[in-house]
């Protein structure tokens, strides 16, 4: 046997052992019978004879000596020879040949700064540096391969380009940063692969890529290499604009949906809609719905439809259910070029266990914590991520980055934040352990969000980050440096709660809880709320928003255009999740589409949905609805404490200037919504109603109008008020009050 290779590294080779196959395959230098060669050595099972040609001259050819009949070769070239840049040219067993350039040529791609930062939680660009990065390297196109697997002992890049062969493709080891690099030339868009890693304990298994751009549908699970930088974005207008302005400042009313859901090709065996058939049918009907935004329950790749998403696999992925990324990319510009924001619902709260994914990833608890009290979540099935690791914060951080920076998302939706903040979420006595300090937060994850947070305000400040957190956690919507959590955005689920509580109840027994519809007032500005009525709360029995209502059709749809009213006058931003807005009686249920048979077949939901998209439209025009949702000068009480009679009234107030001309002074005006409803059946002939100041009132939207559905009880032409003492106000005015209604009535005063 001839060769300049270390025998126990070769066999290490041939094994599927070497922590730095570069150390061994590709171009040495080497001293042979007392002579300076260079020796080129490559390992491949597959290969019955191998040649090295020089790129710089193609008339030299070397071939290569067998050393090992499991398929390890040597040329060795005479010194000064040439081959600095050399093709390997394979012939297989059965005659086949290829050609391609040594992948053990090159030298490493990521620097000392990549590992450095990453290993201490700053690198914020890492996705562009794991994971299957395509680019050139010394003038040979191909993919930079990156996966951090610190406690593996061999980790190899498997694919149909290698017969998903691990012992083919070796990664190297990057010194202790625990990350593992290998450039493949001749690779492409759409190659399929996986990571095989063999663990401390010596067993091998497949991984899918925790960075991967792109991944089959399931059930198969397989990475593809995608190169998501050659999109032509269109929405340069949207994005300065949105750098610009603040979104608190401006209306937001998001319509919440499932794009497995939403419509399903049914003369198509049921399939999903694609991206761009989603562009074509959903962006035009949430325009003219009159909503501002959409949020998408997670479209992140995962294996299992019944999680909507929540159990992520593939967290830089788009899921494959609906097309390219390309594709998805599409569909948020073409959502900004109709002035619709983007939300997407995030998961960094847990990820499940499922063999291909980050669970146990290099055969150790990895991205979850080792202690299963701090790292699982047992009612879930889950694991819970390491916050306390640096490279694990780092990804969770550059994942967040990484849609708003690659998919110009608007704003992520941050679920689940509750179970990350308290050590006991979820947990009987013996399954969780108290924080240092003895107590059931959780700091680690604390700061973590602290961090991310600020990040991303730090980069992006008009990027909305929304925390879905359902318990009483001071300050998530406070800049970290004032002792908050960052969030731009808080759910409001004490108030999804009570108000749902309150309006399930039949309309006699309202008045025993008429709190639960002013409660929220009292802790309204502590947080920047959003008011939801979400998809939470129509799965799993308990309802679809319609049939959570009392009494006939007729009376659902009463009490839900009163209860929409009511939410869209009170204080916060909005969100409505799908199906809602046409009354759909069925559960939302994740493996069929929405009941649009409804709006074809039946006046009453066409009429409900018509009485939303108006709503949305005068929310929309009325900069009283949301000027000043976070402070306490643009709403009042008007009667909040007509129980019995299960009334309430309240108004939204907006100020504005107008500049007078020279010489004149300016003109203030102050507009008025007046919100009346009525949340029993008992219609009011000559209902009194205080108001804020003497101005005359026009009727904006009466649900009970019979374009919406109702009986007709409406309020036509000029109210004018009169000086006559009510609900504390020196002017009131009588309106015709219908049953199970609001009544919004608008004005103005000049100053």
């Amino acid at each position: 046997m001839n060769t300049t290779a270390d025998m126990y590294e070769l066999m290490m080779i041939i094994n599927g052992e070497h922590a730095d196959p570069h150390h061994v395959l590709g171009p040495h230098d080497a001293t042979l019978k007392k002579k300076r060669v260079r020796s080129i050595r490559v390992f491949n099972p597959d290969a019955f004879s191998v040649r090295a040609l020089d790129e710089a001259d193609p008339s030299k050819a070397y071939g290569f000596e067998l050393i090992h009949t499991s398929g390890f070769f040597e040329a060795t070239i005479p010194a000064g020879g040439g081959f600095d840049k050399y093709a390997l040219e394979f012939t297989g067993h059965g005659g086949e040949r290829w050609i391609a350039r040594d992948p053990y040529s090159f030298a490493p791609v990521l620097t000392e700064l990549d590992l450095y930062l990453y290993a201490n939680g700053t690198h914020y660009e890492i996705f562009d540096k794991l994971g299957a990065q395509p680019m050139t390297v010394d003038g040979a196109d191909g993919v930079l391969f990156a996966v951090w697997a610190p406690n593996a002992r061999r980790v190899s890049v498997v694919g149909e380009f290698n017969g998903w062969n691990g012992l083919r493709n070796p990664m190297r080891a990057l010194r202790s940063s625990g990350v593992w690099e290998l450039f493949i030339p001749g690779l492409k868009n759409y190659d399929k692969y996986k990571f095989e890693i063999r663990t401390p304990s010596g067993a091998v298994f497949l991984k899918a890529d925790p960075f991967a751009h792109f991944a089959e549908l399931r059930p198969n699970t397989a990475s593809f290499v995608y190169d998501i930088n050659k999109h032509a974005w269109n929405d340069s207008d949207w994005m300065k604009k949105r750098s610009k302005n603040d979104p608190l400042d401006g209306p937001m009313n998001i319509y919440e949906a499932h794009a497995g859901s939403w419509r399903r090709r049914e003369n198509d065996g049921g399939r999903f809609y694609s991206w761009p058939e989603l562009s074509s049918e959903l962006i035009p009907y949430v325009k003219e719905m009159g909503y501002t935004h959409i949020e998408l329950l997670p479209v992140m790749e995962h294996p299992f439809d019944g999680s909507w998403g929540y159990q992520v696999t593939g967290y830089y992925a788009p899921t494959s259910r609906h097309g390219s990324p390309d594709e998805f990319m599409s569909f948020v510009d073409d959502c900004h070029a109709n002035g619709i924001g983007v939300i997407l619902d995030w998961v960094p709260a847990h990820f499940p266990k499922d063999s291909h994914g980050l669970a146990r990833f290099d055969g150790t608890p990895l991205y979850e914590h080792e202690d299963p009290r701090r790292g699982e979540q047992p009612d879930w099935g889950t694991f819970v991520f390491n916050y306390g690791r640096k490279e694990v914060m780092n990804f969770l951080i550059a994942n967040a980055l990484f849609w708003i920076e690659k998919y110009h998302i608007d704003g992520l939706r941050v679920d689940a934040v509750a179970s990350m903040l308290y050590l006991d979420f979820g947990k009987r006595a013996g399954q969780w352990a108290p924080n240092q300090y003895g107590g059931r937060e959780n700091r680690e994850a604390e700061e973590f969000i602290k961090h991310m947070n600020s990040v991303i305000r730090g980069k992006h400040p008009n990027v909305m980050m929304i925390a879905e957190e359902s318990t009483e956690w001071k300050g998530v919507t406070k800049k970290p440096e004032d002792n908050g959590l960052g969030f731009s955005l808080k759910w409001n689920m004490g108030w999804m709660n009570d108000f749902l509580s309150y309006m399930k109840l039949d309309s006699a027994f309202r008045k025993y809880r008429h709190n639960n519809l002013t409660f929220g007032m009292i802790y309204a500005y502590t947080e920047n709320f959003v008011l939801v009525l979400s998809h939470d709360e129509v799965v799993h029995g308990k309802g679809s928003m319609a049939n959570k209502m009392p009494g006939d059709i007729f009376q659902k749809l009463a009490n839900l255009r009163a209860a929409y009213g009511f939410m869209m006058g009170h204080p916060g931003k909005k969100l409505l999740f799908m199906g809602g807005e046409f009354g759909q009686f069925e559960e939302w249920y994740e493996g069929k589409a929405l009941n649009w048979f409804l709006l074809e077949n039946y006046e009453h939901h066409r009429l409900t949905h018509r009485f939303v998209r108006d709503l949305n439209r005068l929310y929309l025009s009325e900069k009283a609805c949301w000027a000043d949702d976070f402070g306490g000068s643009g709403f009042e009480w008007i009667n909040c404490d007509d129980a019995d009679r299960s009334l309430i009234s309240f108004y939204r107030a907006h100020e504005k200037t107008k500049k007078g001309r020279a010489g004149q002074p300016d003109k203030t005006s102050r507009e008025y919504l007046v919100f009346v409803c009525n949340f029993t059946p008992v219609a009011h002939a000559d209902y009194r109603v205080g108001l804020p100041c003497d101005c005359k009132l026009t009727e904006a939207l009466n649900s009970d109008d019979t374009s919406y559905g109702g009986s007709g009880n409406v309020n036509p032409g000029t109210l004018k008020p009169e000086r006559h003492l009510c609900d504390g106000k020196e002017y009131s005015v009588p309106i015709k009050l219908p049953p199970l209604s609001v009544v919004i009535l608008k004005g103005r005063a000049d100053f």
